[in-house]
């Protein structure tokens, strides 16, 4: 589908890929709806489309509250009078520890945002999308939703559950007018700790000892863009994605093996 004209709802639009996902559509000539937890956020991304604000409308959402997601398609078709897309990009990660140190309120936190927020907005906006003639999903999973990570093992079931939910749904969804696609970042140079409220432990150490550089967030914006308008089945999102995709279905039990000696530096004790 492509994104010139269509009007297009990105979750997590108040920073980080969902704010450089807002402005490169702007740019491509859609309309936006931006939602996210944080009002600051959000008048900050109004206020970087510059020119283009006219064709943005904010909406301040909990993507854990179901009722408040429920309550959004009304308000974009208020706005734009219609709705074409949706991106599912809002989430979080856990604190960096292990499943036996990781309280049920961090569990519970995680897997309501980036699994249950992403099945709200496609419960909520799917009726809308189907009566369009063309339209798009994207749902925004991660490698840690292919590949296990020591002390993220709960944020990777939310992104796995994330992953399995989207490939049914573009299953449930051909023959119709709704495209599906699913997207897998790598590490992107976002602010992704600080806003799920966690601390990396060794986070110096750990960087210098990185063999991807991470993405910077709008190059990861057009890649993600670049793949709705081809309505690709997937996309991976950076060369670490890419490789670890492919390492993980060469070998899985090498590839977990690999990963839990990157993450050593983060999981003492």
């Amino acid at each position: 589908m492509k994104v010139r004209n269509k009007i297009i709802v990105v979750t997590g639009g108040g920073n980080g890929i969902g704010r450089e996902l807002i402005l490169h559509l702007l740019a491509q000539g859609a309309r936006v709806a931006a939602a996210d937890i944080s009002e600051n956020g959000l008048k900050e991304t109004e206020e970087l489309a510059g020119a283009n604000k006219d064709k943005l409308s904010t909406h301040v959402v909990n993507m854990a509250d179901r009722a408040a997601v429920e309550a959004l398609p009304e308000q974009v078709v208020a706005r734009h009078g219609a709705v074409d897309g949706i991106i599912n990009n809002a989430g979080i990660i856990q604190p960096f520890v292990r499943i036996k140190d990781l309280d049920y309120a961090a569990i519970e936190r995680v897997m309501n945002v980036n699994f249950y927020g992403v099945l709200y907005m496609v419960k909520a906006f799917l009726p809308h999308l189907l009566k369009r003639p063309e339209a798009h999903i994207a749902n925004v999973s991660s490698m840690g939703g292919f590949l296990p990570v020591p002390g993220q093992s709960v944020y990777g079931a939310s992104k796995a559950a994330v992953k399995l939910m989207t490939e049914g749904l573009y299953a449930e969804m051909m023959g119709t007018s709704v495209r599906v696609t699913l997207v897998y970042p790598g590490a992107i140079g976002t602010n992704i700790t600080a806003n799920s409220g966690v601390s990396v432990p060794g986070q110096d150490r750990a960087s210098g000892e990185q063999k991807f550089k991470p993405l910077p967030p709008a190059k990861a914006a057009e890649i993600i863009v670049a793949g709705i308008e081809a309505d690709k089945y997937e996309v991976f999102v950076g060369r670490d994605s890419a490789f670890l995709n492919f390492f993980y279905r060469l070998s899985p039990k090498r590839a977990a093996e690999f990963i839990s000696k990157q993450m050593a530096s983060l999981l003492s004790g």
